[in-house]
Parts: structure tokens; C-alpha cells; sequence
């Protein structure tokens, strides 16, 4: 019996050595292993006033108004967590002044959402309820700028496109691949895989396509994500993002994959 208490104890005080541990390094550990998905904590300590961590390691960032940086960037911080939302000045796009008025018109209506620090949240197509998804921005932005019949949701968003004949549909992992030389500023971009639902067509995704940024001259698009990238760095809410092909399934794995579909001109 002697032994047995001893044990127990030994091991309530190795558990308890183990949790703080735990807790002390798993921001650490979790960075170790997703360096481009978790922000680094000294940064983010220096450039916010409220921070807090979860058990999990992530960063909660609390409101912020958002800061202009130089090459036309405006960053605004997360409700969620993770790195600022991203919006872009129209001159920071290359071949903004060319593109046809009623497409600066919606990526302008665009680009402001992007600035209200908005974050992701889901069956939401109002900025008022703080947040909306992917299809919700689409639906509001549109709805709002003379698109009265655009559908709700991304699978019939893509049905509205493809019945129109405005879709140019994408087979290639490739971004440099001609199936990308009809692409267009406005264009809605379609993606499916990107997580388990019963629908038909299964498309699960949508955004905006902006164009090139002139400081990188990477393809950007504009909508709501639940962590999509920026500049390498997840993001959470309506924000500017990198706009690249999903990298392919690993052999043998079971699990869902997104896979990009192709993109479209909004039905006039």
C-alpha cells in the first residue's frame, strides 16, 4: 500500500511537472511545427496591447484599428486569431485604371470590407453580425452593387456562373498554365474539397480574384476565409489573399482535399 501511495504521488507530480511544461512551451512546439501558421509571439507581443494565449498556443488579438503601411497595405487586426486582415490600396494592383468601371466599382465595395476587421463567420452574409463567409461576403458584395439575382451559396454562386457560359473551367495544379490566360480582376474563383458537405454541384468555396500586386507580382483575391494565406501567414476573416493552386493530396490519404475548379465572369 506503501509503494501504491508513493507511486501515485510520484505520478500526480510528474503530470503536474508535464502541464506546466506544457503550458509554458506549447506555443513554442506548436510554432516549431507550423512555422507559417502561427504568428511569432515576440512580434506580435511588441505590436499589440491585447493579447492573450489559449491553451492551444494561438494568439486571441483583441480589436485594433488598422495601420497604413508603405506599398498601399492596410493591416487590421483579427477578432479571431492569427495574423491582421489585409486590405490593398486600388493603386497597389497592377492595371487597376484599365479595368472596366463596374469591376473597380465592386473591388473598391471590396477592398472597404476588408478594412472594417471583420472576421469569418459561418451562415453569416451581413458585415453588421461582425463577420461573414466565403459565400456571404460574395453575396453581399454583389447584392449590393447591382447583382440582385446572385445566389447564397457557393455551389449555386458557381450554377449561376456556369449557366451563364462564363466559366472557364481549370484541370491544371499549375499557376502558370494557360488555363489561366482568360483570368480577369471580378472573376469569381470556385473550389470544392475544402471541407465535407453533401451538396451538388460540391462546391465549398468562393473569392474574388483582384489581380497582381505590384510589390510581389503574385495573383491576390479578396473574400472571407477561415484561414487562408496572406504573405505566407494565415489569416482569419474578410482579407486580402494569396491566390495559388492547393498543393496535391498526399498518396494514399483519405482525407479531403481542396482542388480548385475555375473562375468565372459575373453573369451582367
Amino acid at each position: 500500500m506503501q509503494v501504491r501511495l508513493r507511486a501515485d504521488k510520484h505520478r500526480k507530480h510528474s503530470t503536474k511537472q508535464a502541464d506546466t511544461y506544457s503550458n509554458a512551451n506549447c506555443f513554442a512546439k506548436i510554432k516549431e511545427g507550423f512555422a507559417d501558421s502561427i504568428p511569432d509571439a515576440e512580434e506580435q507581443i511588441k505590436a499589440q496591447e491585447n493579447v492573450s494565449y489559449s491553451n492551444t498556443g494561438r494568439i486571441a488579438v483583441g480589436n485594433r484599428d488598422s495601420v497604413r503601411e508603405s506599398g498601399g497595405i492596410t493591416r487590421s487586426w483579427s477578432r479571431k486569431k492569427g495574423w491582421p486582415n489585409v486590405s490593398l490600396s486600388p493603386d497597389a494592383i497592377e492595371g487597376y485604371e484599365k479595368d472596366p468601371p463596374k469591376v473597380r466599382q465592386i473591388l473598391d465595395a471590396g477592398l472597404a470590407l476588408t478594412k472594417q476587421n471583420l472576421g469569418y463567420t459561418y451562415g453569416s452574409a451581413d458585415p453588421a453580425n461582425g463577420g461573414m463567409d466565403c459565400s456571404g461576403f460574395i453575396y453581399y458584395l454583389l447584392k449590393q452593387n447591382g447583382f440582385p439575382d446572385v445566389p447564397r451559396d457557393s455551389s449555386q454562386q458557381y450554377v449561376w456562373v456556369r449557366k451563364a457560359g462564363n466559366l472557364y473551367a481549370v484541370l491544371s495544379r499549375k499557376e502558370d498554365s494557360f488555363e489561366f490566360d482568360d483570368l480577369k480582376p471580378g472573376d469569381l474563383l470556385f473550389w470544392r474539397g475544402t471541407y465535407n458537405i453533401d451538396r451538388d454541384p460540391p462546391i465549398t468555396h468562393t473569392m474574388i480574384y483582384l489581380g497582381r500586386e505590384k510589390r510581389t507580382n503574385k495573383r491576390v483575391m479578396i473574400g472571407s476565409s477561415d484561414g487562408r494565406t496572406y504573405d505566407g501567414k494565415q489569416r482569419w476573416g474578410v482579407s486580402v489573399f494569396d491566390f495559388k493552386m492547393p498543393p496535391p493530396p498526399k498518396s494514399g490519404d483519405a482525407k479531403i482535399s481542396p482542388v480548385f475548379v475555375g473562375y468565372g465572369r459575373i453573369p451582367a
